[in-house]
């Protein structure tokens, strides 16, 4: 065991993490670790490298707000350019010193007596911390389908998560299965190299026209020496963001023809691009807008027009070491596999590690007896001197940033109070948190959620449950404001 005790052990070197790291070094706590399993920093974007990997939300709306970045290339930013804006983040506000990678944590333990938490990492080390902060994200545990006779598979298999850069696409018979997020961009990158293509669809996704703008250095000069035409930019994205979402998912009962609209617009997006009708039928979702995360593209669609590409929407009954059998009976030969098949958010990601609080209460198990719940989305009962960032009701607007730099804003607060008494402790009481899961399900009332028709949409928004626990369903601004009067009374202080 670690005898130095720290001032707090941060669980991953994504933004979160990052963002919380700031927080705390501007509080005074600068005996900090950072601790992720991958080999350097950036969290989702160091990870994931597969071809035509951008940003779905404006560049300007996913940075820190107090961290803008003059010189984004598009206003859709490729991912490249999300690692070396996380690689600046960490040289200017000196994080590196805090991080440890390669490193496993296998659970963290609060203790009683000592009034500490204790960090078990692979390998037999523990670190003694004050705090503990949970900032493994939503998206950090691939998740890999469970068809019959995947291993059988005798050709390349390529993971969206884990690609190689330097496979040889050029004139290979290739499969993806999978057509989230994910899917939308590989898919048309795919298209421009392999002979053929097959695309598995489960369930079709709200593909959005994008509206892209380049940024020349004309731009980045104007940005860099005058920061306030960046920030009119960004003002007008986070409005627009922050409006859509408020109206047409959480204010549905009362905004109902703005979800309508916004589905009138996915509908002619694929009406232009596609004349086929019994294709364009295919890849129609069947369910409201909203119900799953919707994504923008403007060469999807094309792609599924060209002679090469293939949908298929039957089902997979198995996978042969040659080629892939679908439902149908109709068997497609391909020797090279592609799976974006998205992430498990909720049986081994809520919590990513296991956390054992006061009196022995399991995070995971507790979550999963009780409902999914935390306080403004970032504290729950029972856990001591604990933030858990991609916790429930705590995802707020399109853009992580947003969370990131809300839960900043309550940790700033709480923190200052801990401080300001002389106090060693925080934890939520179960009145507070019971009072703030109570309200977050009567706003789910209005939303898409509830009212829409949701029942196709196979969103990894909704757990198993039927449960749509992971946004806050309010508005960003809402979120923001609340952090600076929440009653200080709702933690016990000691």
């Amino acid at each position: 065991m670690s005898a130095e005790q720290l001032d707090a052990v941060i669980v991953g070197a994504g933004f979160g993490g990052m963002g919380a790291a700031i927080q705390l070094n501007r509080l005074g706590y600068r005996n900090l670790a950072i601790l992720d399993r991958e080999d350097d920093l950036g969290g989702t974007w160091h990870v994931n490298r597969y071809p035509g990997l951008t940003v779905d939300v404006p560049s300007t709306t996913y940075s820190y707000w107090f961290e803008p970045n003059p010189y984004w290339s598009r206003l859709y930013a490729p991912g490249s350019e999300l690692k070396t804006y996380a690689e600046h983040v960490a040289r200017k506000y000196d994080l590196r010193r805090h991080m440890r990678f390669n490193t496993i944590v296998e659970g963290a333990r609060w203790d009683e007596d000592a009034q500490v938490w204790l960090v078990s990492l692979t390998g037999g080390e523990t670190l003694r911390s004050q705090f503990l902060i949970l900032a493994t994200g939503y998206l950090c545990q691939p998740k890999k389908p469970d068809i019959p006779g995947i291993d059988s598979f005798a050709g390349d298999v390529l993971h969206a998560q884990e690609w190689d850069p330097h496979y040889p696409l050029r004139g290979k018979k290739a499969a993806i299965i999978g057509t989230g997020s994910t899917g939308v961009q590989l898919i048309p990158k795919l298209a421009d190299e392999v002979a053929e293509l097959v695309v598995y669809q489960r369930t079709p996704i709200w593909v959005m026209p994008k509206f892209d703008l380049r940024f020349g250095p004309s731009a980045h000069r104007l940005f860099a020496k005058f920061p306030v035409t960046q920030r009119l930019l960004r003002l007008s994205s986070d409005l627009f963001m922050d409006v859509m979402v408020t109206l047409a998912m959480w204010k549905f009962r009362q905004f109902r023809p703005v979800n309508s609209a916004a589905a009138r617009i996915g509908a002619l997006h694929r009406f232009l691009a596609i004349r086929d009708k019994e294709l364009r039928r295919k890849l129609t979702p069947g369910y409201d807008f909203g119900c799953k995360r919707p994504t923008l593209s403007n060469t999807y669609y094309g792609t599924f027009t060209k002679p090469h590409v293939h949908l298929e929407t039957e089902g997979i009954c198995r996978i042969e070491p040659d080629g892939i059998v679908a439902e149908d009976g109709t068997k497609r030969v391909v020797d090279t596999l592609v799976l974006a098949t998205g992430f498990d958010v909720w049986e081994s990601n809520l919590p990513a590690i296991e956390v054992i609080g006061r009196e022995g209460r399991n995070l995971g198990k507790w979550w999963r007896e009780n409902r999914f719940q935390a306080y403004e989305g970032l504290t729950v009962p029972m856990f001591p001197n604990m933030l858990t960032q991609a916790s429930p009701y705590a995802w707020v607007g399109m853009s992580w940033f947003d969370t990131v730099e809300y839960q900043m804003r309550h940790m700033g607060r709480l923190f200052g109070e801990l401080q300001r008494t002389g106090s060693h402790t925080f934890e939520v009481t179960e009145a507070a948190n019971a009072r703030f899961l109570d309200r977050m399900l009567t706003l789910l009332d209005d939303s898409v959620f509830r009212l829409g028709d949701c029942t196709n949409s196979r969103s990894y928004w909704f757990h198993s449950s039927g449960e749509a626990p992971l946004f806050r369903p309010t508005s960003v601004r809402q979120a923001v404001r609340e952090q600076d009067k929440f009653p200080l009374e709702d933690y016990a202080i000691s």
